[in-house]
């Protein structure tokens, strides 16, 4: 009797990390097709080629957590874990990839003239990564806790999801014509991702009342992962405007020559 409601219980968490992954992968898609997957093909993007490696890699991602959500809730283990390998692979490139373009957007923003504004926008990519980076390896860390694992790796997702929340309210805000996105004119103000990033945690607070239906109380990772990305998505406004992050700035700016 124990042993049913245990495997019950399992299944039923299975099938929530997969349905997750697949809204994850949704939003990524959805909000990034009016200004990028729709454009590319019909020959109205404008950018340089790291952007195409940055999508790619990006996007690649929300697919892979995906497929490893799926082998799990279908007993393929040990795939799953051959696959870990993949993803560490991945996850690496993406880091490197992800601070290159944003350095290049900001050395961009700076030779035509948006300054701080510029600056100040770097906070925005530089944090999303960093925090992609730091859940990702606590992930690593933990992986023979799988209970951990799992909720580290959405985190990890999440916070990258933020951007394409922002590309939602873009899209609804000033609109979306062809040829258009976030990057082609001035940066838009920090403040702006407040809303969209603090809706986005939703996806915490649902993982949170899953484990409240199924564990009788949330677990510390998600008490944990909120605390944090809550914290630096407040953060930012006033990081942004310090002299200490303007010299930060200008000195990756400088990396690019």
């Amino acid at each position: 009797m124990v042993a049913a409601a245990f495997e019950d219980v399992r299944n039923r968490s299975n099938r929530f990390y997969v349905c997750m992954a697949a809204a994850c992968a949704l939003l990524a898609f959805g909000a990034f097709a009016p200004t990028y997957w729709l454009q590319v093909p019909a020959g109205t993007f404008v950018g340089p080629p790291i952007l195409h490696i940055h999508g790619v890699l990006f996007s690649s991602w929300t697919l892979l957590l995906l497929w490893q959500s799926w082998l799990v809730a279908s007993g393929q283990l040990a795939r799953h874990r051959a696959w870990g390998l993949a993803a560490i692979s991945l996850a690496t490139a993406m880091v490197a990839v992800g601070l290159v373009a944003a350095i290049g957007t900001l050395s961009v923003g700076l030779a035509a003239g948006y300054g701080d504004r510029s600056r100040a926008f770097l906070v925005l990519p530089l944090s999303t990564i960093s925090l992609f980076a730091a859940f990702f390896a606590a992930a690593v860390f933990n992986i023979r806790n799988p209970e951990a694992h799992k909720r580290l790796i959405l985190l990890a997702t999440i916070s990258l999801l933020q951007a394409a929340m922002g590309r939602v309210f873009y899209a609804l805000i000033v609109g979306v014509s062809a040829g258009a996105r976030p990057g082609l004119g001035p940066p838009a103000p920090v403040s702006f991702a407040i809303v969209p990033s603090l809706i986005l945690e939703l996806l915490i607070v649902a993982g949170m009342v899953h484990d409240w239906r199924t564990r009788g109380r949330p677990h510390r990772v998600w008490l944990i992962g909120l605390a944090v990305i809550t914290a630096v998505i407040l953060l930012r406004v006033p990081l942004s405007a310090t002299s200490g992050w303007r010299a930060l700035a200008d000195a990756l700016a400088h990396l690019t020559g």
